[in-house]
């Protein structure tokens, strides 16, 4: 049996969430996905309210993952100690409400999704993601494991996509809102992506207006972000996974632009 998990990047504003509101049943339909992980930290712009969350998981989402800004909506807190099927990084210290990864029912079994947030360029201090996810990995019995990189660095989502081939059924990156064309099965089976891209405005600058990022390299006075208007854009990779041995056996773009 194979278990085909879709991958959606990081949902941006009103334009991101109508586009998940609108799109990602078809897009589960069209390839037959069994499981689906969004992340949602961004769908405040800073941050995820709990009505937001509702609306991602109404729309198909089995899972929301979250990163840098997960507590940007402070009313966030209570839901995500409610919510089993929204996790924050594992890494962030252990007194933070929620929950680093869990496991999940589907039809090929159990399923642990895992998130993780990296440390280069990453203001919270967050615990070595790199020794963390070991202590996790031995805590779970799953044959299918997923891992939510959520970090800067490119090099920094490599090494972790390399450390634990073979040992996770698939890795991918999130936080650059800016998609990669290395969607692959590294050489010990996990399939691996550097990063998912984005889901919401397409002329923007990782979803806000681009004057507005223009003016903050400029060094003018800024203005708080707002999202850009115009066409959409739902970015994400499928993997099909061997249920029997946890090991993926394909990793594939499946954009979907306006």
């Amino acid at each position: 049996m194979e278990l085909r998990v879709l991958s959606v990047g990081d949902v941006v504003g009103n334009p991101g969430l109508e586009r998940v509101r609108r799109h990602l049943r078809q897009m589960k339909r069209d390839c037959q996905a069994d499981f689906t992980v969004v992340n949602g930290e961004n769908a405040a712009v800073v941050g995820l309210l709990p009505h937001q969350a509702e609306e991602i998981f109404n729309a198909g989402a089995d899972c929301i993952t979250m990163g840098n800004h997960t507590w940007g909506k402070r009313e966030i807190v209570d839901y995500m100690d409610e919510c089993p099927h929204i996790l924050r990084p594992a890494n962030y210290a252990p007194q933070v409400p929620g929950r680093g990864w869990q496991v999940f029912d589907t039809k090929a079994g159990p399923v642990a999704v895992i998130d993780l947030i990296g440390r280069c360029n990453m203001d919270y201090g967050p615990d070595n993601p790199f020794l963390l996810v070991e202590k996790i990995l031995k805590q779970i019995d799953a044959k299918i494991i997923l891992v939510e990189f959520h970090a800067e660095a490119t090099s920094e989502k490599l090494a972790m996509g390399h450390m634990l081939d073979g040992r996770v059924s698939a890795l991918w990156g999130t936080h650059t809102h800016v998609p990669t064309s290395d969607a692959q099965v590294l050489p010990k089976g996990t399939g691996y992506v550097t990063d998912l891209g984005m889901t919401g405005p397409k002329n923007s600058v990782l979803g806000i207006r681009p004057e507005l990022s223009i003016a903050k390299f400029r060094g003018d006075l800024t203005e708080r972000y707002r999202w850009a208007e115009g066409p959409s854009k739902m970015e994400a990779v499928l993997f099909t996974i061997d249920s029997a041995s946890g090991k993926c056996v394909k990793a594939e773009r499946v954009d979907q632009w306006d």
